[in-house]
């Protein structure tokens, strides 16, 4: 099961988990008590928000709060019965919402000003609402290149910090008959998520490309000020090289064999996020691992790592319990709480002056995120649209990328031309 899959679920599983759930309201509500929505898009953490909602309706006995899971927004959108408090991936899809001001202002909450300003800075990158704060980052999660260590310390190797240090490490790991990096091309999210993404994130950067890549529009090309085949030519130049590491059945791996695989210690490296690391302990929870940013300079000054926000509250406008789904917004964004999940879900705490993580696992991602060296993943600013991992797909067996870029540039004017005659 990809992870997407695993995240979003089956449409089924979604209703069935909803029934489940429905039922779940303070025991005795009756009539003078306010019942709340809440959706959260992760399924993996129903049973983790279910203790925190029955927690705050003990604590506030006039609410009760049905709590739901599902991986899309549209529907409830388009019915007209948003969730009163939101709990989504902060991405495109949310992005629509905030710009079309259907999301409530959160700039007068208190937990607003607890926001670290370099992650607030994120969510503005794929729309932003005048005048609002439409969105709380609640979970940042970082990823990067996780490495067995005693493969590395086998070997007599160190952590690359250069480019060039990255090709000879995986050069020396390849004539010694170690498979350098495990990559699982069947399901392509991990390619644009891991392959794509680390290759230009340390490159380019991504917030300030796309912007422009949005102004220039149905111009973008060979000729245009930044382009797919201009700006990104070096980074996949660095993808093609990194791809000829993959292990030799990387066509037919999906994400449970790269995790099964790696937790046996059949490879050195993954471009893997911190969600893999539970899957990975189940194999094997003794091996002991450690993440790092792909270098994808020669200058070591260069190296950040991939985030994105992971969730995000929300009020939507419609609301009509405004004043309880702000309670409930600033119980979740209680120090003690918001920082005890991410702590749970290998994640980093949004606060300001949060706790830093004690996992040995993330424990070389923690420098980069204290500094804000970081950036949000290229492929997700591409829209679903636009089938990036297929094309992926075709450059990592044919070797041309180059084709890749010129195919995203033509996709892009498309989708622009759409939109203007709108």
């Amino acid at each position: 099961m990809s992870r997407r899959s695993f995240l979003a679920g089956s449409m089924s599983a979604v209703a069935l988990g909803a029934l489940a759930l429905a039922g779940c309201a303070a025991p005795g509500a009756g009539s003078g008590v306010t019942r709340l929505k809440f959706y959260e898009q992760k399924q993996e953490v129903i049973a983790y928000f279910d203790k925190l909602l029955r927690q705050f309706e003990r604590e506030n006995p006039g609410i009760s709060v049905t709590h739901d899971s599902t991986g899309v927004i549209a529907p409830q959108f388009v019915r007209g019965e948003p969730a009163d408090v939101g709990c989504f991936n902060d991405n495109l899809e949310l992005a629509r919402y905030i710009s079309r001001g259907q999301l409530g202002d959160l700039s007068t909450l208190p937990s607003t000003a607890t926001i670290r300003p370099d992650i607030s800075t994120l969510t503005d990158q794929y729309a932003t609402y005048p005048g609002r704060t439409s969105v709380l980052p609640y979970s940042l999660a970082a990823a990067g290149v996780i490495y067995n260590k005693k493969i590395f310390a086998d070997h007599h190797l160190d952590v690359p910090t250069t480019w060039t240090e990255f090709v000879d490490l995986c050069t020396e790991l390849k004539k010694a008959g170690v498979t350098p990096i495990y990559a699982t091309d069947r399901d392509v999210w991990t390619l644009w998520q891991g392959l794509f993404d680390y290759s230009v994130g340390s490159l380019v950067d991504t917030g300030a490309f796309f912007k422009k890549m949005n102004e220039i529009g149905t111009d973008v090309g060979p000729d245009s000020e930044v382009s797919f085949q201009k700006t990104l030519a070096v980074p996949m130049e660095r993808a093609k090289k990194i791809s000829t590491f993959f292990n030799p059945d990387h066509a037919v791996r999906g994400y449970a064999d790269g995790n099964l695989a790696f937790g046996k210690g059949k490879a050195a490296m993954y471009l893997q996020g911190p969600w893999a690391l539970s899957q990975i302990a189940l194999v094997d929870k003794d091996l002991e691992l450690d993440t790092f940013p792909l270098p994808v300079s020669d200058s070591a000054g260069d190296r950040q790592v991939r985030v994105n926000i992971d969730l995000g509250l929300y009020i939507p406008v419609a609301t009509k319990h405004r004043a309880e789904a702000e309670k409930l917004v600033e119980f979740l964004m209680q120090p003690q709480v918001i920082d005890a999940y991410n702590r749970e879900n290998l994640a980093y705490s949004t606060r300001k002056n949060a706790p830093a993580l004690k996992d040995p696992r993330i424990a070389g991602l923690q420098q980069f995120v204290d500094g804000a060296a970081f950036y949000q993943g290229a492929g997700t600013f591409i829209p679903t649209s636009i089938p990036l991992g297929n094309y992926l797909q075709t450059a990592i067996r044919t070797g041309d990328f180059d084709s890749m870029l010129v195919q995203l540039d033509s996709d892009w004017r498309r989708l622009a031309t759409r939109e203007a005659t709108r």
